[in-house]
């Protein structure tokens, strides 16, 4: 009897879970329909052009169309404002692929709520992700008309995302740490190499993860998102590398600031990196197993501590 309502609560979970998926990407469709016909402010980031290098593993992002691609509603001189009120291909596609699939995002409903905050202000944006999954789409979705890149430790893995889901940009990554290096590693904050802003190819910090396709390092990332690589085991590469690299590449953009998130928090790990090097003077909240942190550009003033 037990075990029949532990199923039927799975079960009902699942459920929840896609209903409150679908409510998120519906809100977001109507936002993009009411921005499209009614135009506000001229776009602030302009669409960072594709990468010439060549990489391990890459797949082109859907265009959607523009405004200007729609048809016009009229041809009177009056209002013959260029409309479209279809959905674009990018959440059309997301509003059917988790409709018709039993997998939900990895996240709590109160966590996506964080980033779809920051997203609703800010896409379309440079959205940086560590991690490929079944949420992929749905960043992808809710950052429509920007960027959004997925570094992935897994190339197996990539070619059974991208297989089903063409429209992802994902590129594949290694990384030389572990788990187990964890203690040590946390030693390199105290250093002054590890303090400094700079590039992360030209970093002499051994937490600077020099191993990306060149065109991560040349895009000034406005979000980013730390949910791999994996951590939960010993030998696993850990996110050392990629907590201390996502909080460089925040410093060392022009202006600005960066909302970097860390996902799995209630572990050691992600817990003790993303306070040390993303620093606690920079966190803004922690919803469930998510932290946010907003992490300004140390180039824009010159002087700025590592840590406020």
């Amino acid at each position: 009897m037990g075990s029949n309502t532990n199923g039927a609560s799975k079960t009902h979970f699942a459920i929840n879970a896609k209903i409150i998926l679908l409510s998120f990407l519906f809100l977001f469709l109507v936002l993009i329909v009411v921005r499209t016909t009614f135009p506000s402010s001229p776009q602030l980031y302009p669409p960072v052009p594709p990468s010439s290098t060549e990489l391990t593993i890459q797949t082109t992002q859907a265009r959607d169309p523009t405004p200007t691609d729609c048809p016009t509603t009229t041809t009177t001189p009056a209002d013959a404002a260029v409309t479209c009120n279809k959905a674009p291909p990018s959440l059309a596609l997301a509003l059917v692929h988790y409709a018709t699939t039993n997998i939900t995002p990895q996240q709590t409903y109160d966590e996506v709520s964080v980033s779809l905050r920051v997203l609703a202000k800010k896409s379309p944006c440079n959205f940086l992700v560590f991690g490929l999954g079944h949420d992929s789409l749905m960043w992808t979705s809710l950052n429509h008309g920007g960027r959004t890149v997925f570094l992935e430790e897994d190339k197996a893995w990539i070619d059974q995302i991208t297989q089903k889901l063409p429209t992802l940009e994902a590129f594949h990554v290694t990384y030389d740490t572990k788990v187990t290096q964890a203690d040590n590693l946390m030693k390199l904050r105290d250093k002054e190499e590890c303090r400094e802003v700079a590039d992360p190819r030209s970093s002499k910090c051994e937490l600077a993860h020099k191993g990306f396709p060149s065109d991560v390092y040349g895009v000034e990332w406005d979000l980013i998102m730390v949910d791999a690589p994996t951590g939960w085991h010993d030998e696993a590469p850990g996110r050392m590398s990629a907590i201390y690299t996502a909080g460089l590449m925040a410093r060392n953009r022009e202006s600005g600031e960066t909302d970097v998130f860390v996902h799995d928090v209630d572990r050691a790990v992600e817990d003790g990196f993303s306070r040390a090097f993303l620093c606690d003077g920079y966190l803004t909240e922690q919803v469930g197993r998510l932290r946010h942190f907003t992490v300004p550009s140390h180039r824009a003033r010159s002087g700025r501590p590592f840590c406020p």
